[in-house]
């Protein structure tokens, strides 16, 4: 598959603490790209880094460089990246407002009014979190009162709404019970067909069930990319091994 997101010596610091070290890699178009590791090394900033949500981070700086297709992330203009690049987070935050308004809150701040294309918005997004046949019935109902994996879901399409090329999943299935965890990796899976994802998750058993490919860091390096079978079953380097097996993590 053809490269979507590529990284070159790519390091990331918050004041003089180092916790991303020269890192390079490619991320190709529609595949499931995982990474794992224990805490503390550097997965969830190297995520963010992705859209450029570690710019908000006061004392943030960064070496190498990451492109998307090509460009320098650096060079896009950080609104229209994200919209490029969308991030569903551990925990959902629905906005406290109806099913409807949180897909089409995005595109309302984007100018569009048209309540056709809005709805037609609405009913893909969902359709496309697997989620439709579940809230079809009651769009206008506040959203607080989903059921924490449908939250999530619907959190995924709040991002599809916004037409992304590449989403990131950070822990996404964190605080879910299994048979709603099993409902979003069933989505992602699905989902790969027309995005590229990005999933940092800390679940080695996830990784393994869902991943085309799996990154292994620890304290901040890269030790392993590979497909993700290899990757849990013939690792190439022994610190793979053990944290993959349960030895360490």
């Amino acid at each position: 598959m053809p490269t979507h997101i590529t990284v070159k010596g790519l390091s990331l610091y918050y004041r003089d603490n180092c916790v991303l070290k020269n890192l390079t890699l490619d991320i190709e178009r529609n595949e499931i790209f995982t990474i794992i590791g224990p805490a503390n090394s550097g997965k969830s900033s190297f995520l963010q880094t992705l859209n450029r949500l570690n710019d908000l981070h006061a004392g943030f700086r960064k070496t190498g460089s990451v492109t998307l297709d090509g460009d320098d992330i650096d060079g896009i203009e950080v609104e229209t990246l994200r919209a490029r690049v969308g991030i569903v987070f551990a925990l959902p935050f629905p906005l406290p407002m109806s099913i409807f308004d949180n897909i089409t809150y995005g595109p309302r701040m984007h100018g569009e009014r048209q309540k056709k294309v809005l709805a037609d918005l609405v009913e893909q997004s969902l359709r496309e979190a697997y989620l439709w046949d579940e809230v079809k019935d009651r769009l206008h109902q506040p959203a607080m009162q989903l059921s924490g994996g449908q939250q999530q879901r619907l959190c995924i399409a709040r991002v599809l709404a916004g037409q992304p090329e590449v989403i990131l999943f950070d822990e996404p299935t964190s605080g879910l019970d299994p048979i709603s965890t099993a409902r979003v990796e069933e989505t992602m899976l699905i989902l790969r067909d027309r995005y590229t994802i990005v999933l940092v998750t800390n679940n080695v058993a996830q990784a393994a069930r869902v991943g085309s490919r799996t990154a292994f860091f620890l304290m901040g390096e890269l030790v392993e990319v590979g497909e993700t079978k290899n990757v849990f079953t013939r690792p190439t380097d022994s610190r793979t091994d053990e944290y993959v097996t349960g030895k360490f993590g």
